[in-house]
């Protein structure tokens, strides 16, 4: 049962032991109101000053979460900040894209934290159960985008793209990549 709620930190009570975990805003956003029943899929860390305790909604949040914390410099609060800031979908996607900007943006992360991650996850995360399509290049990473804007799917996407020669531009490959998908 949930007891208190103040971000991140959430207090649950389970056969009258109170717990308290500290869970990203993806999850904390999706708890119902004091009271209500919660399940969550934790992971325990034991430090030498400290036993925490932090909770996710889905084995996708937790699996990312898992693989956050092995990269060097990132510890669970900075891989926290980084989920709230992003969700999982999202995270994989600026990964598959070598994407500094997209992690910047996130409280906390600054350019070299941004490329370490961008290093040490690259291959390593999922979207949706699947693994990411990898781009070439810039212009590639936003002729993805654009492709799955429009309703594309990945694996439809990918396979365009894999028709797309290397110098093209954004708006060329764009056109490119819709003649191969009108074929």
């Amino acid at each position: 049962m949930l007891l208190e709620k103040a971000p991140p930190r959430i207090l649950v009570d389970v056969q009258g032991v109170g717990y308290e975990l500290e869970v990203p805003m993806s999850t904390f956003y999706h708890l119902g109101a004091l009271g209500s029943s919660v399940a969550l899929l934790t992971h325990f860390v034991v430090r030498e000053d400290a036993q925490l305790l932090f909770g996710f909604l889905t084995d996708g949040e937790r699996r990312t979460f898992r693989e956050l914390v092995k990269v060097s410099g990132v510890g669970p609060r900075t891989a926290l900040a980084v989920l709230s800031g992003l969700s999982t979908d999202e995270l994989a996607h600026a990964v598959a894209e070598q994407s500094t900007a997209r992690l910047v943006k996130v409280p906390g992360i600054g350019k070299k934290t941004a490329e370490r991650l961008l290093l040490e996850l690259k291959g390593k995360l999922e979207v949706a159960g699947r693994a990411v399509q990898t781009v070439a290049n810039d212009a590639q990473a936003d002729v993805l985008q654009a492709l799955l804007a429009l309703g594309y799917s990945d694996k439809e996407a990918g396979a365009a793209l894999k028709t797309m020669p290397p110098d093209l531009g954004v708006s060329e490959g764009i056109k490119h990549a819709l003649k191969a998908l009108s074929r």
